[in-house]
């Protein structure tokens, strides 16, 4: 690639940005342009790339910046050893050098190249001693875009592919042709959508079609990697609209396939089109009930909580559609789908969890529940139940409003009552009145299972009957004792 074409900005309005690029670059770090100088003075080159850039022009600028250089990892190692505070090299066998400064987290890579084997799940690495090159097999054109440090001149900034322009019109484009993007790194066409889902960005329809033809490919890449771009698409400010994405261009039949078997399910109130839209809608309503920030097991819980229907679908007399069990079939569908994802054992627990209890509610009625019933409501969530709270409430899509009014004030009238119960008994900590020590001292036995079912009686009798005292639960653990011969 030539020089010239190398380093020509975006076009004129309303590509440029509102803020002169000198402007822009007085608000790249320092200690970037300093590393810079370093690395001049040693005869080589250093950039800001990729989202580093991007962030710049959308505001977004953070802690954690993208450098790219001719160096080789070895190189790096000896140009920034005494200048960092600290480096590791976790992935210098991909060409990578994290550097941390001050406050700020660096990661130095070599330019190069990947690409994958059509049978292989890893990249191979090739290293390069051109930047152009290096930003040619970047995922999109927003994200190839550079700045040479240290920035001086607007020469400095590079933009060969219209990133700047892409990124006013909010569209996802690769640089060179998709399929060869898409070839090199299957990932990439996952990562459209999770942009799409962080930055409100759509796809341009070349590069969408490409994705449709060649969504299959994306089972060659790991479990590890698909679950990383999945948890950042669903934790981003729009993920309806990656979600979208990944079902229309057919993504999601590989990565997350209960998602567009919903389409095919008409909910049992036939409120929507269908149960994917309703589950869209329970996720935007989950996410406006968030109170810091997104909540990953809230809103996968919210997007998996009815993927159980299309394995329970009935048909019933009056043309009636019916899910019965629906929430337990379908808990264990999410367990199944976020282990083979590799996440973490307590997000898919408490995923599955919520799942499952997701229709406790409606057993409510109009308040029939007993104490017992509400103890063992907040017992049964436990650590979840705040979360419960909202997903149940995000789970509310009827039009009627009246019915709406209906069910938020019955769920208002369970809250109060866990709140007076909470205080009167702290629910959260409920325990039988005599513990493990006590029940071996009154029965007279010492450790073993017989204890285990001596607790659990008294727990049930502490959730059925609340607070009676020590002495009426030991009078009833003697009559337990009894009946149990022992």
């Amino acid at each position: 690639m030539s020089e010239s074409n190398l380093t020509r900005s975006a076009p004129e309005s309303p590509a440029r940005p509102a803020v002169p690029l000198m402007d822009l670059f007085r608000r790249i770090s320092p200690i970037a342009g300093e590393l810079g100088e370093i690395f001049a003075a040693k005869g080589h080159e250093l950039a800001l790339v990729g989202g580093s850039v991007r962030d710049v022009f959308l505001g977004r600028a953070g802690n954690d910046l993208d450098l790219t250089t001719d160096a080789r990892p070895e190189r790096v190692l000896e140009i920034v050893r005494d200048w960092a505070d600290s480096v590791w090299t976790i992935g210098i066998d991909f060409g990578t050098v994290g550097v941390r400064k001050g406050g700020l987290l660096l990661e130095i890579t070599t330019y190069r190249s990947e690409a994958y084997d059509p049978k292989s799940r890893k990249p191979e690495v090739a290293y390069g001693d051109d930047l152009g090159e290096d930003l040619s097999r970047r995922d999109f054109a927003v994200n190839a875009m550079a700045v040479r440090l240290p920035a001086r001149e607007p020469a400095d900034f590079v933009d060969p592919y219209g990133g700047l322009a892409d990124l006013a019109a909010k569209v996802l484009r690769t640089p060179g042709p998709p399929e060869r993007s898409f070839d090199d790194d299957p990932l990439r066409m996952l990562r459209a959508a999770r942009f799409a889902a962080q930055l409100g960005f759509s796809i341009d329809p070349p590069t969408f079609e490409a994705v449709k033809r060649m969504a299959e490919r994306i089972e060659i890449v790991s479990a590890e990697r698909i679950q990383a771009e999945l948890d950042k698409l669903i934790q981003g400010a729009h993920p309806r609209r990656g979600l979208t994405l990944l079902v229309d261009s057919g993504l999601a039949a590989h990565v997350l396939p209960e998602l567009p078997k919903l389409r095919l399910e008409i909910d049992e109130h036939h409120r929507h089109k269908d149960v994917y839209e309703h589950t869209l809608i329970v996720l935007e309503q989950a996410i406006a009930l968030e109170e810091s920030g997104p909540d990953r097991v809230l809103r996968w819980a919210a997007l998996l909580h009815d993927i159980g229907k299309p394995k329970t679908r009935r048909h019933e007399p009056g043309g009636r559609v019916s899910f019965h069990h629906h929430e337990v079939v379908g808990a264990q569908m999410a367990k199944k789908r976020l282990s083979e994802l590799k996440f973490p054992k307590d997000v898919v627990a408490d995923v599955a969890r919520l799942v499952e209890l997701h229709l406790r509610f409606h057993g409510y009625g109009t308040g029939e529940w007993t104490d017992s019933a509400v103890r063992r409501y907040v017992r049964d969530a436990g650590h979840l139940l705040d979360r419960l709270h909202k997903l149940t409430r995000a789970d509310c899509t009827t039009r009627n409003k009246r019915k709406a009014l209906a069910l938020s004030r019955t769920y208002d009238h369970l809250e109060e009552r866990i709140a007076r119960l909470a205080e009167e008994e702290e629910l959260a900590k409920i325990r039988p009145e005599l513990d493990g020590n006590e029940i071996q001292r009154i029965l007279g036995i010492g450790p073993g299972p017989v204890v285990g079912k001596a607790y659990k009686f008294l727990l049930d009798m502490r959730l059925d009957k609340g607070l009676i005292g020590k002495d009426a639960a030991e009078e009833a653990l003697r009559a337990w004792a009894e009946s149990q011969g022992l």
